[in-house]
């Protein structure tokens, strides 16, 4: 699928929300405020879009790290696409918690054991990039040779893309804010916001 048709099937599920008015932003985890938020979680509700879009990740993942051996998921939006993508390309999966839990084995990395592996992370949404980087240390911490992050969606910042580079680490997304962007339906004064807001 091309960038614009994942961008359309995002929209077309209501996955996409603007709000253009700077007093109803949207404030992110990081703390940034936004008039656009992209919920990949919307995904879940909807059997065929989530399955085309399992199967496009599972294509990047094929065509830019065909060594991997271990799928990871950032938590928690990205969990329940990195477990379809595991589940198609018949792979051990593990996730990454936001921090250690404070009980049992306390560990940040759920799931099979990493010695070596080449791993791929499935991130939902690539914005700072900070809870990609983290879970990249994480993943070595833990023993894990990270190939590369996978996001369904970058919002193109330049801060994301520097915090991957200083890891080492290729981060790709099958859609952006540009082509997103494109396809909203907006006026103009709507759309020279949200454009001004990514420059900015």
């Amino acid at each position: 699928m091309t960038p614009a048709e994942i961008a359309r099937l995002l929209i077309g599920i209501g996955a996409v929300e603007v709000r253009p008015d700077p007093e109803d932003w949207f404030t992110w985890t990081s703390g940034r405020r936004s008039p656009i938020y992209c919920d990949n979680r919307v995904l879940m509700g909807y059997p065929a879009e989530r399955s085309a879009i399992a199967d496009a990740l599972v294509d990047e993942v094929r065509a830019h790290h065909p060594d991997v051996e271990v799928i990871a998921g950032t938590a928690t939006a990205g969990i329940p696409h990195a477990a379809w993508v595991a589940e198609r390309m018949g792979l051990p999966m593990v996730y990454v918690r936001g921090t250690a839990k404070e009980h049992g084995k306390q560990k940040r990395v759920e799931g099979a054991p990493l010695s070596g592996e080449s791993v791929v992370v499935i991130e939902d949404l690539l914005s700072t990039g900070g809870s990609a980087a983290d879970s990249v240390t994480a993943l070595r911490e833990e023993g894990g040779k990270v190939l590369g992050v996978q996001a369904i969606v970058s919002y193109g910042f330049r801060v994301a893309s520097e915090r991957l580079a200083e890891l080492g680490v290729p981060g790709r997304a099958l859609t952006d804010y540009d082509a997103i962007l494109g396809l909203l339906d907006l006026d103009e004064v709507r759309t020279r916001v949200l454009r001004e807001w990514r420059e900015s």
